[in-house]
């Protein structure tokens, strides 16, 4: 089986419809003209050996692939580091880390495709469609059974009560972070979690669904220290009524490309795996000596 033909066999497999605009419930065809789903890197038009899905094709991710046979990537966000994976400004600075990569992906045979607006348009389930990369998020964390409005796009949820803390250890655990960042008190009491699209300005949307008491904690893929992050601060100063979590974008989606294993080595006849591109973020914790401390207090 062709690369190509593996690539058209997955995109089938998806609804293939998305919304016109973001004014309209409006769904047309993806247009392959404009989709971010392209083959970012290589040639389609050979044998496929392997599959190997991702959130994205990082260095560690490409030489496992390799490793384990596999010409194909399917990641779920970009490559080259730029929104539609242009390469030709990295190619004619020579940039070196671009060349690096290019030059693994050359050695080891590999074509990375990108698999965003198609897993995103839905997969099919139970007689209808949802959203493949929330579907596998809500899978993963054992909260199918908690969802809540729209089931196309399970991206809310009423869990049974718990706490910021003990939600936040959850996630770590389950998607095997290095951890995450909070807005409000550890203690919180939440059951009502929602998972915002993009929050990289304006807030307003979430903030009256928290005053509306709609929603209690927010899982951010993305958090700035503006708008809704202000209002869960003065929030939890006042009586805690909202939290957030912020665990990073790739570290919340890739459980979707987890999930492809599912259903992948039923639609093609090739060895399938699944490789984590891994959390992105590291962190460093201020320790406190207490000793040092009551002796600067007592000066």
């Amino acid at each position: 089986m062709l690369i190509s033909e593996v690539i058209a066999t997955v995109k089938k497999y998806h609804k293939g419809l998305v919304r016109m605009n973001r004014e309209t419930d409006v769904l047309v065809p993806i247009d392959e003209k404009t989709t971010r789903d392209k083959i970012l890197y290589g040639n389609p038009e050979v044998e496929c050996t392997g599959i190997v899905t991702t959130c994205w094709a990082n260095m560690e991710v490409i030489r496992q692939a390799k490793d384990l046979g596999a010409n194909l990537i399917i990641c779920h966000e970009a490559l080259f580091y730029n929104h539609g994976d242009h390469q030709e400004w990295l190619q004619n600075s020579k940039n070196p880390t671009y060349m690096r990569k290019a030059a693994l992906l050359d050695e080891a045979g590999i074509v990375v495709w990108r698999d965003h607006d198609y897993i995103h348009s839905g997969i099919p389930m139970d007689g209808g469609w949802v959203d493949g990369i929330f579907y596998g998020v809500a899978n993963k964390l054992g909260w199918l059974p908690y969802m809540s409005g729209n089931k196309e796009q399970p991206m809310r949820f009423v869990l049974p009560e718990t706490t910021v803390e003990e939600l936040a250890n959850h996630l770590v655990n389950t998607f095997e972070l290095n951890g995450v960042r909070i807005y409000g008190d550890l203690s919180n009491k939440v059951s009502k979690v929602i998972i915002p699209m993009h929050i990289l300005g304006d807030g307003n949307e979430y903030i009256l669904e928290a005053g509306r008491g709609d929603a209690d904690c927010i899982l951010a893929m993305e958090m700035v220290d503006f708008t809704l992050a202000e209002y869960i601060i003065d929030s939890s100063q006042m009586d805690g009524s909202v939290s957030a979590i912020s665990m990073g974008h790739f570290n919340m989606e890739e459980p979707g490309m987890e999930y492809m294993l599912e259903y992948l080595p039923g639609l093609v006849d090739v060895p399938c795996h699944y490789v984590q591109s891994g959390d992105n973020y590291k962190y460093l914790t201020r320790k406190i000596n207490s000793l040092k401390m009551k002796n600067i207090c007592s000066c």
